[in-house]
């Protein structure tokens, strides 16, 4: 099975800097978009950033400016750098990756989540 998991959460104080990591592992033949996305309390979940395999990325305007998404295909891992955190940038924060995995004998083309991770930015 493929697993995804992040690190990187934490409490920071307003304009503070935090960094997430997502480490995809198991029998992934290769990643496609890599992302993330975030959640707070009583709100939708929403697109943070997104990062395509060649590097093509994109922002919410919210953090447009504040906050960088890279990637490393070697090792499956993408990172999002969080600079000039804001008190509204508090959520759950989880990554989305799209892959392809050998599953039941063939390829197969998924999508995966990680279990999130606390980010909490007080003012």
């Amino acid at each position: 099975q493929v697993q995804l998991v992040e690190s990187g959460g934490g409490l920071v104080q307003a304009g503070g800097s935090l960094r997430l990591s997502c480490a995809a592992s198991g029998r992934i033949i290769s990643t496609n978009t890599m992302g993330w996305y975030r959640q707070a309390p009583g709100k939708q979940r929403e697109l943070v950033a997104s990062i395509t395999r060649r590097g093509s990325t994109n922002y919410a305007d919210s953090v447009k400016g504040r906050f960088t998404i890279s990637r490393d295909n070697s090792n499956n891992t993408v990172y999002l750098q969080m600079n000039s955190l804001k008190p509204e940038d508090t959520a759950v924060y989880y990554c989305n990756v799209d892959f392809r995995e050998f599953r039941d004998g063939g390829l197969r083309d998924a999508v995966g989540w990680g279990q999130g991770t606390q980010v909490t930015v007080s003012s």
